[in-house]
């Protein structure tokens, strides 16, 4: 081929994109054609049916053959159109990959350089002291919440049983006093001058002249 045509120098060949376009366009043109065929096919598929068998139907059905190996013809040329068009599409994917790799990895290096930049500025057992005394700190504060947090007159430590049982009990005492009446509950005995003290009946009511003499 190179001694019928030459080999041409220093003229830069068509790129993916641009062999694309001109694939795609080629087999748009096919299509069109083969349109027309179908077209030109169903009215001979019409007409023959319209017609008697005989030289005339023949002669329909003789042209309709010869469209029909045209039409296979541009269907084979654009199943070969659309086959170089997927190899241009693949070829064409690939090869923006690896700009996109070469991209990522010179991104990277990069970021490699500046993360061993700033890396160079930090030390580890800066870090370290760091956290201990911020950890110091919180313990330290830890301390301070729980000393101002401290009950007043309280025990330290309270039997569970032991509160339940004078919860129960308190609340046995405050049924028996919701459920008798007042005049019945005896007044409390009060401990000043025993003279002053007053004897009650077998109810729990004072008497009269009952101060002690």
């Amino acid at each position: 081929m190179k001694r019928f045509f030459g080999v041409s120098k220093n003229v830069p060949g068509p790129t993916l994109e641009e062999a694309g376009k001109r694939l795609d366009g080629r087999m748009a043109e096919l299509d069109d054609k083969i349109n027309k065929l179908n077209q030109e096919l169903m009215a001979y598929d019409k007409q023959m049916k319209s017609m008697r068998p005989g030289p005339a139907q023949n002669s329909i059905k003789q042209k309709a053959i010869r469209v029909l190996q045209t039409k296979k013809m541009y269907e084979k040329q654009r199943d070969q159109l659309s086959q170089q068009s997927f190899n241009v599409d693949q070829t064409r994917f690939v090869t923006e990959s690896m700009k996109d790799t070469i991209t990522t990895v010179s991104a990277m290096k990069q970021g490699a350089k500046e993360m061993k930049t700033q890396l160079k500025q930090i030390n580890i057992d800066d870090v370290d002291d760091l956290q201990d005394q911020m950890q110091d700190l919180l313990d330290y504060n830890t301390e301070i919440q729980d000393s101002l947090s401290r009950a007043y007159m309280t025990p330290d430590t309270l039997d569970d049983s032991e509160l339940e049982a004078e919860l129960m009990s308190m609340g046995e005492e405050m049924e028996l006093e919701m459920s008798t009446p007042s005049y019945l509950l005896a007044p409390s005995v009060p401990t000043g001058d025993p003279q002053m003290q007053q004897h009650v009946d077998e109810y729990g009511l004072p008497q009269a002249n009952s101060i002690v003499n």
